[in-house]
């Protein structure tokens, strides 16, 4: 199971790559082998704007369906359509083609409530 360093990991197995004030949002690894064949993922508009933990979409697979929600608070500036006509990019690489959404943070300082690699190394193996 692959855990990326660098990037922030929330319990409900979302993960936040942080580049200055954006940020990518998708689902880790662990997410996506539970998940199982990933078959629609319901996206945010570009403009949209969430609170932290608020829910931003829905992600379906062949085993279960499942709330997406957001590690921090911001605004959508980017979706990554690719995932409408391929939501098994997802499946077949989470951490880079396989991102949700890009958005602006409106509050940084919530990735300190976020865990790193290690931390949600332990998380998943609980």
């Amino acid at each position: 199971m692959k855990v990326v360093e660098g990037l922030f990991y929330t319990d409900d197995h979302e993960y936040l790559k942080v580049e200055g004030e954006y940020a990518y949002v998708g689902v880790t690894d662990y997410a996506q082998q539970q998940l199982g064949d990933i078959t629609y993922i319901e996206l945010p508009s570009v403009g949209d704007t969430f609170d932290k933990g608020d829910s931003f979409g829905t992600i379906e697979a062949v085993k279960a369906a499942s709330d997406l929600y957001i590690p921090v608070a911001g605004e959508v500036v980017e979706v990554n359509e690719e995932l409408n006509d391929n939501p098994e990019t997802v499946n077949q690489d989470c951490y880079e083609k396989g991102w949700i959404i890009k958005i602006k943070m409106t509050e940084p300082s919530d990735v300190e409530d976020l865990m790193d690699a290690e931390a949600y190394k332990a998380h998943i193996s609980e």
